[in-house]
């Protein structure tokens, strides 16, 4: 996770989208991102407890990952994994490759860390680690012209170990550079804190270390920047970069940009970095960027595909509860009025259900308690989860 330090804030109107134009297939292949799916993988990493680099807890968590990207399509040959040393025992990274058409043999990386020091460590980083997954199934099928790498790290709390790894043994074998990186997009804590008002997210820009690459790390968190614009209601502005996973590449001279939250959370190395601590709906949005901007780096197709390209799993994203926080009644909205049959439950973070009701849209939750639940609506073969607040 990175640490605190004086910052340049840009906010979106200082400058031109003139660079990157909009395009209407990256806005539907970003608008896919699911809520739903990233809620429910919030939940599942937190549920994996205290991933503490070398443990089996962190093993378990690997193995939760490459199990999602089995789900996805992806297969064996295109997963590899990076042992690395840690004290007494090792821990691994992840390397899932997606080719690319045109540039096969030239890498665009996704990257975040999975493993937690204190704590489930949902936000730092359940939130980086969910995007990734959600960018990895919305693109399975989606041609590239260049190769991309999502990786997930571990050993970043204990000192960046798995990224050094991976950089001095994967890309670089002694001063021999192996891989050929177009550039590094990294997204640690982008989780947010639920009530603030999260409405930026940080562009990391190169600004130290070798003064070689830093030009070009303007140039690529400046189309980043372009990219949430146009493909979220997100605003940004920029942060130099700091210590997370990027930089052993940019040590070694490569291209890095990345995301962080703009305002900051003090839960993180805690055991109060939760679920309930954190802010799905901005995560959401983040993802959307991300998406958007995974497409622009990598080249991605700017035809549809047709059946092919079905990553929109739910119809009802777009579905409204509110208000929320709620205080004794919280009406729900379907995007298509049709709809008469569904069922709304709300449970606590572990799955407990604490209350179900049907066809109603205007729900009395006045019997439960202060506090921050899950809320699940079913209709048919359909599943939309939202982080439900109650305060009174």
């Amino acid at each position: 996770m990175k640490k605190i330090t004086s910052f340049l804030l840009i906010t979106i109107a200082s400058y031109s989208l003139s660079a990157q134009s909009f395009i209407q297939a990256y806005k539907n292949r970003a608008d896919a991102v699911s809520q739903t799916d990233i809620i429910t993988n919030l939940q599942a990493f937190a549920n994996l407890g205290l991933k503490k680099t070398g443990t089996q807890a962190n093993a378990n968590a690997l193995n939760w990952i490459k199990d999602k990207y089995i789900s996805y399509g992806y297969t064996a040959s295109q997963m590899s994994e990076d042992t690395f040393p840690y004290g007494n025992t090792t821990s691994k990274n992840l390397i899932i490759t997606k080719t690319g058409t045109v540039y096969p043999d030239k890498y665009v990386i996704i990257c975040g860390h999975f493993d937690s020091i204190t704590g489930s460590g949902v936000n730092d980083n359940g939130s980086g680690t969910s995007i990734i997954l959600e960018a990895a199934r919305i693109l399975r099928t989606i041609p590239t012209e260049y190769s991309i790498k999502f990786i997930h790290f571990s050993g970043e709390e204990q000192g960046l170990l798995g990224s050094y790894h991976y950089v001095d043994n994967v890309v670089y074998q002694g001063s021999n550079r192996v891989l050929d990186i177009k550039l590094v997009f990294n997204l640690d804590q982008v989780g947010g804190v639920m009530g603030n008002i999260n409405n930026t997210v940080y562009c990391d820009e190169d600004q130290g270390g070798l003064p070689g690459n830093n030009a070009a790390s303007a140039v690529v968190t400046q189309e980043l920047r372009n990219c949430t614009a146009l493909y979220s209601t997100l605003q940004t502005a920029v942060d130099p970069a700091e210590n997370t996973d990027y930089i052993p590449f940019e040590e070694r001279g490569e291209v890095i940009t990345g995301f962080f939250e703009r305002i900051r959370s003090s839960y993180p190395h805690t055991i109060n970095d939760t679920f309930a601590n954190t802010d799905p709906e901005y995560i959401y949005k983040i993802g959307k960027a991300a998406v958007g901007a995974l497409q622009h780096f990598a080249v991605a197709t700017t035809q549809t595909l047709g059946t092919q390209e079905s990553v929109s799993k739910n119809s009802l994203e777009s579905i409204k509860i509110y208000p929320n926080p709620a205080k004794d009644f919280i009406n729900i909205e379907f995007p298509d009025s049709n709809i008469k049959s569904f069922s709304f439950e709300i449970t606590d973070f572990g799955g407990r259900s604490l209350f179900k009701t049907y066809n109603e849209t205007k729900v009395n939750i006045s019997s439960l308690e202060n506090g921050a639940y899950v809320g699940i609506i079913k209709t048919g073969d359909k599943t939309v989860v939202r982080k439900v607040i109650i305060a009174r």
